[in-house]
């Protein structure tokens, strides 16, 4: 009798031993290798490697089981196989993300978020393709406020908006065929926008004269643009959720640019009524304050999709550009220096001193070529083509970079135009239950039925699975 209760507490340990080491537990297996397989391409490492960032869905044991596939003895992830290249290298290099040429970069953002790489790394990947992070933008409070604020800032918001949107770029192209219109002859002969500006300091006219510039009708379309566009600046101002912001924005920037010289000339206009012509305001402050107008051009940009691109292309290209800048710089400097000493010796020579060669220099490096400057000796013939050949291969080498950065925020706004969502959609496996980190967020856990049953078991069981993320108009997310 004792041995057969010594069989069945034997029997008891067993069944409680097989309880708690589950065959949809991978990690009780024993191997220090873990292969994972993902979309048909099998890759192999040790577990110590992916366990040096636990926070990852890789690191993570329990994050990961879910993936597992018994009948395989591996994970299987259906995600890009070219992508998982550099997670993996990730892992095995101690913290190196590096994306893969072919890929493109809203493509890796998207696996690397789903494999849940350290925030920090993101940002300084981000960081080094020279993207900018989109940052969500607040809302007035106010509902007054609010529909204000995506009335003139949201063109897309409604049928007012656009409506609005139609009448500003109409004001825009007036005031800028004003600005060029009103420099053809006939008119300038006629009367000038300011009456008094074409007189020598010295000049003297008539104080009893009616001035004649506020019934000119180039000041009368100025007026009416600059009317409008201070009743746009300022209902943006009124209704802006933060002052603060509104100021460091270089859209709101370029608009007070764009009305202060009708402002500024028209008080030196008014001042000059009432003064001697001898305190007379001179030309060239006029000329200035005048050419600034060109900028309202820029406004332009705040309706355009195709500007908004090239100015953020331009933004992350800064630092291509700037090579670029240092490079020509460098090569004016040398060529310049160079072609003045070939051509010392000649008499006729238009290299009178190597500052007099930044203009050639710069000419040739840009194959622009006007040909107002060209060396006669054979020397300087040489030193000419090689700056020639210098400039094209200078130009070229960072021209790709910034034509990439130019599709990617191309394709982002394509993107962002088809908002189609799709759904990420993977087999889960039995897992214990876990907070989710994007349920931090705001998203919810999402009970889903696993089709992935025994075979002796018909019926389907309901487990816990990760939080169901939608993506926006990506293929590779279906």
């Amino acid at each position: 009798m004792n041995n057969t209760l010594l069989i069945c507490m034997q029997r008891d340990t067993e069944a409680v031993s097989v309880a708690m080491t589950p065959s949809s537990c991978p990690e009780s297996e024993g191997s220090e290798r873990v292969s994972i397989n993902v979309s048909g391409l099998r890759f192999e490492t040790q577990r110590k490697t992916l366990a040096r960032y636990p926070g990852t869905l890789l690191g993570d044991a329990r994050k990961r089981t879910r993936f597992f596939d018994e009948s395989r003895g591996e994970y299987f992830f259906d995600r890009n196989r070219t992508c998982f290249d550099a997670i993996l290298y990730y892992y095995q290099s101690g913290g190196r993300l590096r994306r893969p040429v072919n890929v493109p970069v809203e493509i890796f953002l998207e696996e690397i978020k789903f494999y849940e790489i350290d925030e920090s790394v993101v940002e300084g990947f981000i960081a080094d393709e020279g993207l900018v992070r989109d940052e969500e933008q607040p809302m007035p409070a106010n509902d007054f406020k609010r529909q204000l604020w995506l009335l003139f800032e949201y063109p897309d918001s409604s049928n007012a908006a656009r409506a609005i949107a139609v009448v500003s770029v109409m004001v825009i192209l007036i005031s800028i065929a004003v600005f060029c219109l009103e420099t053809l002859p006939e008119f300038r002969a006629e009367q000038d926008v300011f009456s008094y500006a074409h007189l020598a300091p010295n000049a003297t006219h008539d104080g009893d004269q009616d001035p004649a510039w506020y019934t000119d009708p180039f000041f009368a379309l100025e007026t009416l643009c600059i009317a409008w566009f201070s009743f746009e600046l300022l209902s943006r101002f009124f209704a802006c959720p933060s002052k603060s912001a509104f100021f460091k924005d270089i859209m709101n920037a370029i608009d007070v640019v764009a009305i202060m010289p009708y402002f500024v000339a028209l008080a030196l206009e008014l001042a000059e009524q009432g003064a001697s012509a001898q305190q007379a305001t001179p030309l060239a402050v006029l000329r200035v304050v005048r050419l600034v107008r060109v900028f309202r051009i820029f406004k332009l940009s705040r309706h355009s999709k195709g500007l908004q691109i090239l100015g953020r292309t331009l933004h992350a290209s800064m630092r291509e550009l700037g090579l670029l800048i240092f490079f020509l710089l460098l090569g004016v400097v040398l060529f310049s220096s160079a072609v003045f000493f070939a051509e010392a010796e000649e008499t006729e020579s238009d290299f009178t001193s190597i500052p007099a060669s930044f203009w050639w220099a710069v000419v040739t490096m840009t194959t622009v070529g006007y040909g107002d400057m060209s060396p006669v000796t054979i020397g300087g013939k040489i030193v000419g083509s090689m700056c020639a050949v210098a400039g094209v291969l200078t130009i070229a080498l960072p021209v790709p970079v910034i034509v990439a950065n130019f599709n990617y925020f191309y394709h982002k706004e394509n993107d962002e135009e088809d908002h189609t969502q799709y759904t990420h959609v993977t087999c889960g496996q039995p897992a214990a239950p876990l907070v989710d980190e994007n349920s931090k967020g705001g998203s919810k856990v999402s009970l889903i039925k696993s089709v992935c049953s025994d075979e002796d078991d018909f019926t389907s069981s309901t487990y816990f699975n990760f939080s169901l993320e939608e993506y926006t108009g990506k293929l590779t997310d279906v």
